[in-house]
Formats: C-alpha cells, sequence, structure tokens
C-alpha cells in the first residue's frame, strides 16, 4: 500500500469519503478573506483560534507553502434552525481531529487539521490563545487563515456559494494538510 493508500484508509475508517487531494500551494490565501474576518464576523477577538490570535495573512501564505498536499473534506448539510449548525459541526470537527491523530501517527508528523467552522470545543471561549483550556485541540478554520475558501474549493470542482438564508444544505470545507 502506497503513504498516499495508507492515509485514505485512515480518511475512510473515519467514515470521511467525500475529499479531493490538492497541492498544498494552490491554496489561495487573500487579504480580503481577513478584512471579511475583522469587519464582518461577530466572533472577531473572541476565540482563541480566530483574528487577532492567528498568524498575520503573509505568516498564512508561508505556512500553507510548507505542505506538498492537502486533502480538502466536503461536508454537505441542511439545517432546521441556524443554531443547529454548531452542534453538527462541533462533533464533525471533533472527528478531524481523531483524524489528525491517527495520520499523524501514520507517519505524517506535520499533519494539520483546518477546521470546517469556528472552534467550539468550550461552552465559553477564554477569547485568547494564552487562556485556551482546549490548545492541543483548538484549530482554525479556513478563513482564519485567509484562505479564500471559494477560490479554492472551485479549482476542485466542489460547489460552493453564498446562502442567503438556511433553506438550502450548507457547503462546508475542512483541510487536512500532510506531508
Amino acid at each position: 500500500m502506497t503513504r498516499i493508500e495508507t492515509v485514505e484508509a485512515l480518511f475512510a475508517r473515519h467514515g470521511f469519503t467525500d475529499f479531493r487531494w490538492l497541492d498544498a500551494k494552490e491554496i489561495v490565501v487573500a487579504e480580503w478573506v481577513r478584512m471579511k474576518c475583522r469587519f464582518g464576523c461577530a466572533g472577531y477577538g473572541h476565540s482563541a483560534a480566530c483574528p487577532p490570535a492567528t498568524p498575520s495573512v503573509e505568516e498564512c501564505g508561508r505556512f500553507f507553502r510548507d505542505y506538498e498536499k492537502t486533502a480538502v473534506f466536503h461536508f454537505e448539510k441542511k439545517v432546521e434552525k441556524p443554531e443547529d449548525r454548531h452542534a453538527w459541526s462541533r462533533g464533525v470537527n471533533a472527528e478531524l481531529l481523531k483524524l489528525e491523530r491517527d495520520v499523524f501517527l501514520a507517519g505524517y508528523p506535520k499533519a494539520f487539521l483546518v477546521a470546517m467552522d469556528s472552534c467550539s470545543l468550550c461552552e465559553t471561549c477564554a477569547g485568547r490563545r494564552e487562556r485556551c483550556v482546549n490548545p492541543k485541540e483548538a484549530r482554525p478554520t479556513a478563513d482564519a487563515l485567509a484562505v479564500d475558501v471559494y477560490t479554492t474549493v472551485r479549482k476542485l470542482g466542489y460547489p460552493i456559494q453564498v446562502l442567503p438564508d438556511y433553506d438550502r444544505a450548507m457547503n462546508r470545507y475542512a483541510f487536512l494538510l500532510v506531508e
């Protein structure tokens, strides 16, 4: 079994079958994404895994260039109420963290998860990285790392669009960087 087949077997064991491989250098990092976080997200400054607790846009770009491959996982979900997405994404992110650990133990010491939704490990976030009670598990989202998710996942042919409300299924994405 090749190294990639070994990793893909781990994906399947964890139930993650909707993924595509992308050269990590093709992940699009853009300043506009950080501005949307800063001036469009109520969570800005209130999470230990979100800006301004994350690296600069330039540092994020350099970070992704340290990797060769990333698995982009696609998750589709329709929820009854907007607040229902948090419990669902908390569960998915928890399983993705287990997968990250298994990939690490399979011989990929640089394995790093970029979560599909904001960190929600705790009922109330400490708000600052140095006060985080789960620093080993807290992971940023792609947009917290300035990833232009729209452009990046469209390169893979995945669906993504802005939804005006929750009457349609959401398309969410997580990235697992491996080397």
